[in-house]
């Protein structure tokens, strides 16, 4: 039986890293593969200004989310306007994706990093939307105040906050 085409996909537009960053998310997800490579052909190499031979496109999935990448060249940079979102259910997950999709790029704030590419994510514990949307107002401030003075997310501060320890 045939898969069913994901209806939305994530589309990346890299200088000449695609290849390069596809693997590299690839090999920090379980459930992840490389699905398929193309390269620039002699037409299209010459309208994209791309080497023929070279990687054109890569499509690959992280923990069975579809995503493509492309390369296109130096016209488009990523900006945090747009991110990946990294749902975590324990402190382990959210070190485990926090130190490997930062390394070599640059922690920011929130839960928010940049990875070596220029890709913004954010590692997010699943509870937060839970303690940041609460039934008691108070508790929900404090534990966003704790989160706007963090850069990697801590669960169990998370929680002190809430709680008011």
């Amino acid at each position: 039986m045939a898969k069913t085409l994901q209806r939305i996909t994530p589309f990346l537009w890299f200088d000449s890293q695609a290849e390069e960053a596809a693997k590299f998310y690839v090999s920090i997800f379980k459930n992840s593969r490389v699905v398929s490579t193309s390269r620039y052909d002699e037409e299209v190499s010459r309208a994209a200004g791309r080497p023929k031979g070279s990687v054109m496109t890569v499509a690959f999935e992280l923990d069975g989310q579809e995503l493509m990448a492309l390369n296109g060249g130096p016209l488009f940079k990523f900006t945090e306007a747009i991110s990946l979102v990294v749902n975590c259910e324990t402190q382990r997950e959210v070190d485990h994706f926090w130190e490997k999709l930062s390394a070599g790029g640059q922690e920011v704030e929130c839960g928010w990093l940049k990875d070596r590419f220029g890709v913004s994510w954010q590692v997010v514990p699943t509870i937060l939307s839970q303690l940041l949307t609460g039934a008691d107002p108070e508790k929900s401030r404090r534990a966003m105040s704790a989160m706007l003075k963090m850069k990697k997310l801590d669960i169990d501060a998370l929680k002190r906050a809430y709680d008011g320890r």
